[in-house]
């Protein structure tokens, strides 16, 4: 029987540890590439790499999905391959964000329908949808979003309400419809404040006015000047 000699011995220790080495390399340089190819909307090559293996919910290191980043940079050819590819529909990031979240902040009307018939959740605990529609002054997403039955009077972490978010930004048309639809115009955020302390706030007063003669009253009364 001939023995291994020195050399062959360690040679093949090297090779072992190179296959080691290899193997979390090649892994790392694929995460690169699909999170890459997500953010410029590389659809062929995210099937590509999910006809590979790589888990349609894969992320990056702030929790965002493949589906988050295909629909921050408004890739809607991607956001549908992700849908029909079994992406996780109601994830989220480290901030919270959903995808739905994500499109609705963004103004994507497109995609805001794409998600939601594909059957993402309207209504997330925190800064709904909804409200993040109103916030950026998106009318017809929240337009949208109320059609599909959401909360209208939901509230995020700090107590805001898409009529407050309405309200602060100044955003008339958004205040008419929730008013419309049933808005409660008196309800108070985490500083007690109301849709009209925030109109007033930010100097929109054509909106406080609207507000006023809907009812809506102030959460915080004034201070009284000394003297």
């Amino acid at each position: 029987m001939k023995l291994p000699t020195v050399f062959s011995v360690v040679l093949s220790a090297v090779v072992f540890a190179a296959c080691l080495f290899a193997a979390p390399l090649a892994h790392a340089s694929s995460y690169d590439d699909v999170i890459s190819s997500a953010k410029l909307g590389d659809t062929s090559a995210v099937r590509r790499w999910l006809e590979r293996g790589m888990d349609v919910n894969t992320s990056d290191r702030e929790g965002n999905t493949l589906l988050m980043l295909a629909v921050r940079e408004k890739q809607p050819e991607l956001v549908r391959l992700l849908i029909q590819m079994r992406a996780k529909l109601n994830a989220r990031n480290m901030h919270g964000d959903s995808a739905l979240r994500i499109a609705a902040y963004q103004g994507y009307l497109d995609i805001v329908k794409e998600l939601a018939q594909a059957g993402a959740e309207i209504d997330t605990e925190g800064w709904s949808p909804l409200i993040y529609a109103a916030f950026n002054g998106h009318d017809e997403i929240v337009a949208f979003l109320l059609q599909q039955g959401a909360k209208i009077d939901a509230r995020s972490e700090s107590g805001m309400t898409a009529l407050m978010a309405a309200a602060r930004g100044g955003f008339l048309p958004i205040v008419n419809r929730l008013l419309a639809a049933g808005a409660a115009v008196n309800v108070r955020d985490a500083n007690g404040e109301t849709a009209l302390d925030w109109a007033n706030k930010t100097k929109n007063t054509e909106i406080a006015a609207r507000l006023e003669a809907a009812g809506a009253q102030p959460g915080k009364k004034p201070r009284r000047r000394a003297g």
